[in-house]
């Protein structure tokens, strides 16, 4: 059942293989459990408390709640599908409660330090490869906001440089265009004309490596996090924590949530209201702005 469900989600769903391997690992986990202990070979005879031992066992050997939570997304998924199918008649998992999740967002790059950092990088030396890439890395990120597993598979085509228009397909395979400006049109073409002289190019991929291929998640990575070392003091230097900067920054200016909610790609405004929030600054000018009393 398990095998047959992951095929669901990849084919109809579209979910990525990322995604679909996550949901592999937390069902398979599941089923050796129930194996260990109840000796069920079939996910499908579990019952409500089966899975509530199983969450227990999760806490007690150390997952953290936002890791169970997930499992359990994982395993409420994949019953919900069962019962569509109508290779269960229950949902033994309906009644679980999942633990509470700290909301808990991603450090943000302010201002004035992303652009000392797009600074230093655009000071890099322009003749070399690495240097045009890595510069256009970050800077796609903070000027289009867009998420790493995008930036790996944007290709040539999806960027119409006479408008200035990027096509990001995003989750779900949903697509969505992102305008940039001539500071991010300058970097894309510099580093285009620069990427013709790699005796390889892997497809037309947009960002490679040094030898030519298509990027891949650890060098996106590595680039964001050597580009932000020494300019900001924000802990988790991420490709996410631009992103949530772009979309704060905009927050912060005051572009609407429904724009900000079409630039980042999210399917509802509850995740955009979740990501974006005003600084404490924002909110003291608002204060001294608005209240009578602020001034006195």
């Amino acid at each position: 059942m398990v095998d047959d469900f992951i095929i669901y989600i990849t084919t109809e769903k579209r979910y990525s293989i990322h995604t679909a391997e996550a949901y592999r690992r937390d069902l398979t986990q599941f089923c050796q459990f129930l194996m260990l202990q109840y000796q069920i070979e079939d996910i499908k005879h579990a019952n409500f408390l089966m899975i509530r031992s199983w969450i227990a066992n999760l806490a007690e050997v150390g997952n953290e709640n936002k890791s169970i939570h997930r499992k359990i997304s994982s395993l409420k998924s994949l019953y919900k599908w069962a019962i569509r199918k109508n290779l269960l008649s229950f949902d033994p998992i309906e009644k679980i409660v999942r633990p509470k999740l700290k909301k808990r967002l991603a450090g943000i790059v302010q201002a004035g330090e992303m652009s000392h950092v797009l600074e230093t990088l655009n000071s890099n030396d322009e003749s070399e490869f690495p240097s045009l890439r890595d510069d256009l890395v970050v800077s796609l990120l903070y000027h289009c906001g867009i998420r790493r597993a995008e930036i790996i598979d944007l290709v040539l085509n999806n960027i119409n440089l006479s408008s200035k228009i990027l096509k990001v397909r995003g989750k779900g395979s949903k697509e969505r265009m992102i305008p940039f400006g001539d500071e991010l049109l300058s970097k894309l073409l510099r580093y285009i004309n620069k990427r013709k002289d790699l005796k390889f190019r892997e497809g037309d991929y947009l960002i490679l490596t040094n030898t030519g291929s298509k990027s891949y998640p650890k060098l996106i990575h590595r680039i964001v996090e050597k580009s932000l070392i020494g300019k900001t003091t924000i802990e988790q230097k991420s490709p996410h924590s631009i992103r949530h900067s772009f979309a704060t920054h905009l927050a912060d200016a005051g572009a609407e949530m429904n724009a900000i909610k079409s630039l980042m790609g999210h399917a509802s405004l509850a995740s955009t209201q979740f990501y974006t929030h005003l600084s404490v600054e924002k909110l003291k000018e608002s204060y001294k702005a608005a209240h009578p009393s602020a001034n006195l």
